[in-house]
């Protein structure tokens, strides 16, 4: 068997935003058959910043329980930001105007979830009401959900190769 290493194809040192919303914030006290063991909000935002050092970008993370504060992120970040990672949470279905918000910024946008959204209720790494629409999806760049933590881990390093490869992205810059 041939071992195989994943490495960047680019070497541009992209700056990610990385928007977590509300509810988040109670990361260590939530549903453990959900969002695991890790113990807090600032320990995933350590943990995806140290991961995102490790691929040669740098990991700006936000958070806020109040949509309001969440679009004024997104308004003074789209300029100095490569691209978007969002766990929108508390917004997943009613977040229209962080949804947009990110589409007008024209960067790639990731969305993430620690359940998977789409399970029925009481499925694997599901949601306990069941499945969930959400209003993030439909103009998302990708998603990753249901994989706790490791969802910011497979959308950062997703997000990072897309941006190393000019064409899947649709070429340079305007």
């Amino acid at each position: 068997m041939s071992e195989y290493t994943i490495t960047r194809t680019g070497s541009q040192r992209h700056r990610i935003a990385v928007i977590d919303g509300p509810n988040m914030s109670n990361l260590g006290a939530r549903s453990k058959k959900v969002y695991g063991a890790i113990g807090s909000l600032d320990d995933l935002k350590a943990y995806v910043r140290d991961y995102g050092a490790s691929l040669g970008v740098e990991v700006e993370n936000f958070s806020s329980n109040h949509q309001g504060d969440i679009l004024e992120f997104i308004h003074e970040s789209a300029d100095r930001v490569d691209g978007y990672i969002i766990n929108p949470a508390g917004l997943t279905t009613v977040g229209e105007g962080v949804r947009h918000a990110l589409e007008d910024t024209g960067r790639p946008v990731m969305e993430v979830h620690f359940a998977n959204i789409a399970a029925s209720a009481g499925g694997a790494r599901g949601l306990g009401g069941g499945s969930i629409q959400s209003s993030f999806t439909h103009t998302a760049t990708g998603m990753c959900m249901g994989m706790r933590q490791y969802s910011y881990i497979g959308a950062l390093t997703a997000l990072v190769f897309s941006l190393d490869d000019v064409g899947f992205l649709g070429g340079a810059a305007e």
